[in-house]
């Protein structure tokens, strides 16, 4: 946690756990189940009190909950008992912080104990109604457009308002390994994904292409697919037992679907020419069924 401000949300780590807060407020449970969730999640930082980011993760899991109407008597009495016990300045003040910076953080976690003592917000959240659909199955071989060994940036309203892209070049393909959905609503993909080519790949190209990269797991909404020009060229079927000896027991991709962290980051300048492979499959021979 870096001590450069005094405010909730000044360091890294509470600014992406209020991200992580906002995938799983979405999903349809209690409020006790969603923080069971957000500790599972986040596990050292959850539990170990020794963590400098312990109280950082109470505080702003409270302050969430209390904003969205969310209830739950663990985040709310935890964070309570943090604020009225000064651990959380007592943690700070061994970071570095300064007797200034001090009585203002004292300020803002008068503040926020303030809001999170108040009656929960009578405001029904949004929440999934079913789990998110399946965009790609295991499997799917994907092409897709790409420039200077990278794909298009979807995060961008249109390719055109990306400096970055100067134009179509090449060509790139993926395979989807691994599909799943965390806590039975949020969809993840996990890629591999081969360097890119001058010319449009086949699927009889892409069985002797070599090699091939394990990409991490990633989320793909509809907007996504469309806007890096996702294209499934076809199917291979997948050995599970296979792909297990190639690159041993893959993880799922719990993290990047609480955090909603595109598939595009797995594709995004990690296809350029030179770029040293790590887990890699020589041949998509060695991982498909007979």
């Amino acid at each position: 946690m870096g001590v450069w401000s005094t405010g909730l949300y000044a360091g890294d780590f509470a600014l992406d756990l209020r991200s992580a807060i906002r995938a799983v407020a979405r999903l349809p449970y209690h409020g006790e189940r969603l923080i069971e969730i957000l500790c599972e999640t986040e596990p050292a930082a959850a539990n170990n009190i020794a963590d400098a980011d312990h109280s950082t993760f109470w505080l702003v899991a409270a302050d969430q909950f209390a904003k969205r109407g969310i209830v739950s008597e663990r985040a709310r009495e935890t964070a309570l008992k943090i604020i009225d016990g000064g651990s959380d300045l007592a943690t700070l003040e061994k970071l570095g912080m300064d007797p200034v910076g001090l009585r203002k953080r004292s300020k803002v976690l008068e503040e926020l104990r303030t809001r999170i003592a108040a009656p929960p917000s009578s405001k029904p959240r949004s929440t999934l109604k079913k789990p998110q659909p399946y965009l790609m199955d295991m499997g799917d071989v994907l092409s897709f457009p790409t420039c200077e060994g990278s794909c298009i940036n979807p995060y961008f309203a249109s390719k055109e308002r990306d400096r970055s892209w100067k134009g179509q070049d090449g060509w790139s393909a993926a395979v989807i390994v691994d599909r799943g959905r965390a806590f039975e609503f949020l969809t993840w993909y996990r890629p591999l994904i081969a360097q890119a080519t001058p010319d449009r790949p086949t699927l009889l190209d892409l069985r002797s292409k070599v090699p091939w990269k394990l990409e991490r797991a990633g989320t793909c909404s509809a907007s996504h697919f469309k806007k890096m020009e996702l294209e499934k060229i076809g199917a291979m079927p997948i050995d599970r037992e296979k792909l297990t000896r190639e690159l041993g027991e893959l993880r799922p991709g719990i993290s990047a679907a609480i955090n909603d962290i595109s598939i595009a980051n797995s594709f995004l300048h990690t296809l350029s020419v030179g770029r040293q492979q790590k887990q890699t499959v020589p041949r998509l021979a060695d991982i498909l069924a007979d």
